[in-house]
């Protein structure tokens, strides 16, 4: 059952009912593109930092230009490319970027000069143009067409479409779904799936899934025909400089764009016969806009306005759109949300909502669109909005690496949030979270504020000497926002057996560093799993993963075992003590042995510090000594400032995330949504030995990853090493032998070695070995540049042997 008749809905029929899934039907509570489809723009843009919504929005484009040939209906699609600006430098350094972006993910993408950009577009003046991009495979298509296409081809496909039919609820006994009532009869069924735009919140929550994502105003203006017309054949443009975008329409344009100043729409809900309609024109609100626009393509000064559009469209709080099959209800997937984008994500969302359907996992890898990358803060429609409308606003503002987000904050605060504040911690925010980044140092003149470039930003040397002091001496870190589970129960060691790759079954006080598969042997969790007693496990696993990997979970427990599943991420502070100098330290605030033979790596002990039970877990994610220290909040400032003193002679500092990142890549640990995720199985990311293949115990995935071994990977995961001075941010292009071969999962500098590292996946469709990555000469480029590059399949970082760099 399909809910929401909009481009979206209408391609996931389409999709289904090509997969065979002819018991499908779609439900529009009024006419097909009555919500917001109708009113959109239909740019279709392919390009996206993540290389598989690139393979998306490229599926989006592949279905549009057979569409109108295989059903009969016309798309209006047009393949005449598309033109993005760059005005200054540090946006041309962005596109150059860009450029290499699309060269890793195969995308064909043009750098153009001003005077090329502009014989494209002859409308435009380019005095303030300093170069642009052209990709010759986007296009523009009518947002109505194609979705009645999509329609008439999931019908001849087999598909019901029932237009005029109000959902009325979801029937759901006992947490299964077993029908829908709608304003013409109730109709059984086992799968929903909810594609109805603005209105995808409000009909979530009725059966208790959290979609989250609010209406917001946006604006378009569509000019009279120019004399002479507007060429046909005028490529698509964006101005982001501008803040603005255009097409051909029927020899005029549209043009619009993205205000700072974003109007949410419908904060108390929507009418509930908002169907065909737009709101009222804001011509105030768009002058700004119209006025930038004007200083682009002069013409429209004199250019005959038809109409200027308002239509309110869903827009989440990270920019991206919301795709998958919700945590809190099986068999209930949602496609919504989807920023003004939705015609050209439209084609390949259906696509992929489709086969996570028919096959129970997404077709690839798509965590930055999953559903379950939210968490308890985006319960709140308030905080929702607040973050939403900041969204928003920076469409079209530059994309700083590692830049953050400031609205909404702070939201979830660890109990030393105050204490490092005071000690000059400047904080990122994940899931909420406030997490220290790195620290200000009054000493060096430093404020604690994060100033964004492509080049080295201001936190640089500051994170340096964290990194040498974890190298050297010691660092606290305080990692309270990472995810903690409780699994319990007389069958929770079979049940986790079964989940895991690597084995469990260890005495108690163990650890063990693991992944979970799925049955393709795809990498759906890396995590750490302690046996605290003979029934129970504690999990520790990264902040944002909270949701994905809670859900992989309890939703992996074979059916009739018994064991339960308990999110405490709340009830435990940690404070990870790290460094050569980290025994010594806490041997001096308690009185338990943590010497090397009576607390050997990869254990767990319960500890005494201050007056506090604390769970010590002896592993490192640094590559250095140390421990993480898992203890009651309540305990939090008392253990901290017990550390810090013990430490204050013997160079402990405070450190955050920054240095956590140069630390891990020198060591060359893997960092899940990145290096590796559900694309990659242990062997090809060289985490075979994590997997228990020798053991005769099954556990999901295990053929898979068996077969594979027997067999040839066709790709391997290296690590990079090159000049300083080259920054590396992920997404460059690796060269074997002057042959693209892959990119960068993940990039950074290494303080100790003293040069740029990345990550990334090395190709070959006939197979590969060990020896036939390292016999490779190898290149990354980087923003159109070419670099020597040095490979590794070895960490960089050797604590026996290491000197630290300045």
């Amino acid at each position: 059952m399909i809910i929401g008749g909009g481009i979206v809905g209408c391609s996931t029929a389409y999709h289904l009912a090509k997969s065979g899934w002819t018991d499908t039907v779609l439900l529009e509570r009024h006419k097909l593109t009555s919500g917001s489809t109708f009113h959109a723009a239909g740019l279709v843009g392919q390009l996206r930092s993540s290389a598989n919504i690139t393979q998306l929005l490229g599926h989006s484009v592949e279905l549009y230009k057979r569409l109108e040939d295989e059903t009969g209906q016309a798309t209006g699609w047009k393949m005449n490319g598309g033109l993005r600006l760059a005005c200054n430098a540090e946006r041309w350094n962005e596109v150059k970027r860009q450029a290499t972006t699309a060269k890793s993910f195969g995308l064909e993408m043009h750098l153009l000069s001003a005077k090329e950009a502009q014989d494209l577009w002859p409308l435009m003046t380019v005095d303030d143009v300093i170069g642009a991009a052209f990709l010759p495979t986007d296009g523009q298509a009518n947002p109505t067409d194609i979705t009645m296409a999509l329609a008439r081809g999931a019908r001849q496909a087999g598909a019901t479409i029932c237009e005029d039919t109000d959902v009325l609820s979801i029937d759901v006994e006992d947490g299964v779904i077993r029908g829908v009532v709608t304003s013409q009869g109730r109709i059984e069924c086992s799968v929903v799936v909810c594609c109805a735009g603005q209105w995808t919140r409000s009909l979530a929550a009725t059966v208790g899934v959290n979609v989250p994502l609010v209406s917001v105003q946006h604006q378009y203006v569509i000019t009279a025909p120019f004399t002479p017309p507007v060429p046909r054949d005028l490529p698509t443009l964006r101005d982001p400089d501008r803040l603005t975008y255009y097409k051909e329409e029927v020899g005029g344009l549209v043009m619009g764009g993205y205000e700072p100043n974003p109007v949410p729409w419908a904060n108390d809900g929507i009418p509930s016969d908002f169907n065909f309609k737009l709101l009222d024109s804001d011509f105030d609100h768009f002058s700004p806009t119209m006025d930038l626009a004007m200083g682009r393509v002069p013409a429209l000064q004199s250019a005959g306005i038809n109409e200027l559009i308002n239509g309110p469209e869903s827009f989440t709080p990270d920019g991206n759109f919301i795709l998958g099959e919700a945590p809190e209800l099986k068999n209930f997937f949602v496609g919504a949300g989807f920023n003004a984008f939705g015609i050209a994500a439209g084609g390949g969302a259906g696509m992929a909502l489709a086969e996570w359907v028919h096959a129970g996992v997404a077709p690839y890898d798509l965590w930055v669109v999953d559903i379950r990358r939210f968490g308890r803060p985006h319960q709140d429609t308030d905080w929702v909005r607040t973050r939403t409308l900041e969204a928003y606003g920076k469409h079209y503002t530059m994309a700083w690496p590692n830049e953050e987000h400031d609205s909404g904050r702070p939201c979830r605060t660890s109990p030393l949030y105050s204490r490092l504040l005071d000690a000059g911690a400047c904080f990122g925010e994940k899931l909420g979270w406030e997490r220290p980044n790195w620290f200000a140092s009054a000493e060096h003149g430093e404020q604690p504020h994060d100033v964004y470039s492509y080049d080295r930003q201001n936190w640089f040397a500051a994170v340096g000497r964290e990194h040498r002091a974890a190298r050297e001496a010691a660092v606290l870190i305080d990692q309270t926002s990472f995810a903690k589970f409780a699994l319990k129960g007389p069958d929770a060691l079979s049940a986790l057996n079964w989940i895991c790759s690597n084995n469990v079954d260890k005495s108690v006080g163990s650890l063990t560093y693991t992944q979970m598969l799925d049955d393709s042997g795809g990498i759906q969790c890396d995590l750490t799993v302690c046996r605290v007693a003979h029934d129970e496990f504690y999990i520790v696993t990264g902040t944002g993963f909270a949701t994905s990997d809670f859900d992989w979970i309890e939703r992996s427990i074979p059916v009739g075992a018994n064991a339960q599943l308990f999110d405490i991420t709340s009830a435990n502070t940690v404070l990870s003590l790290m460094g050569p100098r980290s025994r010594e330290i806490l041997e001096s605030v308690t009185r338990a042995d943590v010497s090397n033979d009576a607390f050997p790596f990869g254990t767990q002990q319960i500890i005494g510090i201050a007056g506090c039970p604390v769970r010590a877990l002896r592993v490192t994610y640094v590559g250095e000594l140390g421990w993480e220290l898992h203890l009651p909040v309540e305990y939090a400032t008392t253990v901290y400032d017990a550390l810090m003193s013990a430490g204050a002679g013997v160079g402990l500092r405070n450190a955050g995330y920054r240095a956590i990142e140069s630390l891990r890549l020198e060591k060359g640990y893997r960092a899940w949504g990145s290096d590796i995720g559900p694309d990659h199985t242990p062997i090809e990311a060289g985490l075979g030995w994590a997997v228990k293949l020798r053991s005769e115990i099954d556990f999901r995935g295990r053929s898979a990853v068996a077969q594979q071994r027997k067999g040839w990977v066709r790709k391997m995961l290296a690590g990079f090493t090159c000049d300083p001075a080259v920054v590396l941010l992920g997404r460059e292009t690796i060269y074997r032998n002057g042959k693209r071969v892959g990119w960068l999962t993940s990039g950074g500098y290494g303080y100790t070695i003293g040069r740029s590292i990345g990550y990334g996946y090395v190709r070959n469709a006939d197979g590969l070995t060990r020896d036939y990555v390292t016999a490779g000469t190898y290149q990354l480029e980087v923003a159109g540049e070419q670099v020597p590059a040095e490979v590794s399949l070895q960490p960089f970082y050797d604590p026996r042997n290491a000197r630290v760099k300045s």
